[in-house]
């Protein structure tokens, strides 16, 4: 039971730590203007979380002790840094309804996966709750779907989502073959990312074109947003090491659901009938999951 319990705490967390930082990064993009300094100005906050994590347990040192295990450490950054690079890539010649759409395929691409090359059993109710919940979230994400259309520059939300699909199996590797922690993975893929997201700011000139003379309000919601993510990579790559993929994937799904509600007391959204029912839907899906290993032994 107190199992149960903590890795429900763990779920839990997940969503909500994603919710916040996706909430905040949001405002922080509006801010600067611009999405490649917002990552790098968030991921530095989140450098001095998991520095500061690393060096109260002593285990800092052993970020100079990975061996072998560098290499996927490094390749799960750079997948960590692509897949925000397509998906802004995509934002910026698509359209938000076919974006937000493409994006959440990597739910069905990491099902698909699951079955085919880890040969994996999805039960059909697996299929049911996960359809009927992505449904509930392209209903709160407000997805028209009268006016969707596809364009070619649309194919950089599929490589976004291909790319979360397939950094979520390559995390799942460096746990499972490597033995690597979520701390040594956190640390090593934030710092990546913060590299090539500080390269690319200052290519295309981002700190040359925003006024550091801000509030101090603004370094304030930096900081939540770097704590955010230092909470994403906390309970991701765990969430990640006990459970399947498919199933922390599914579980995601319910940020939308979260971020809505964060949307509404905090930037005043309006909390529209469409987005309730899609709130409705989603949990409806959720509780399909929940409940396969009774659907299918009553089966």
């Amino acid at each position: 039971m107190k199992e149960n319990v903590r890795y429900t705490l763990m779920v839990a967390g997940m969503v909500i730590a994603w919710s916040v930082y996706y909430a905040v990064s949001k405002i922080v993009v509006g801010l600067t203007g611009s999405a490649l300094l917002a990552g790098f100005l968030l991921r530095l906050a989140a450098f001095v979380f998991l520095t500061l994590q690393l060096l109260l347990d002593h285990n800092f040192s052993r970020l100079f002790h990975q061996g072998k295990a560098v290499l996927i450490l490094v390749i799960i950054g750079v997948f960590g840094f692509l897949l925000d690079l397509f998906a802004n890539l995509g934002y910026a010649n698509g359209s938000l309804s076919t974006g937000t759409a493409l994006l959440k395929t990597d739910v069905l691409m990491v099902n698909l996966a699951t079955v085919i090359l880890y040969h994996k059993k999805l039960y059909l109710s697996d299929w049911v709750g996960t359809t009927v919940m992505l449904a509930g979230v392209l209903l709160v994400l407000g997805v028209d779907f009268g006016k969707m259309a596809f364009h070619p520059t649309d194919l950089y939300f599929l490589l976004s989502a291909l790319c979360v699909s397939v950094n979520a199996f390559i995390i799942k590797a460096a746990q499972e073959k490597y033995h690597e922690d979520a701390d040594m993975i956190s640390y090593y893929n934030n710092a990546v990312v913060l590299l090539l997201f500080g390269t690319s700011a200052g290519v295309t000139g981002a700190f040359q074109g925003f006024s550091w003379q801000v509030s101090p309000s603004f370094w304030w919601l930096v900081a939540l947003g770097g704590l955010a993510q230092t909470g994403i990579y906390f309970f991701y790559y765990r969430n990640l090491r006990h459970f399947e993929v498919w199933l922390v994937k599914l579980y995601l799904l319910l940020m939308p659901v979260l971020s809505c509600f964060i949307g509404v007391f905090f930037l005043h959204e309006e909390l529209t009938v469409e987005k309730m029912l899609g709130i409705l839907v989603a949990l409806s899906g959720a509780a399909v999951i929940l409940q396969r290993s009774r659907i299918n032994h009553a089966g």
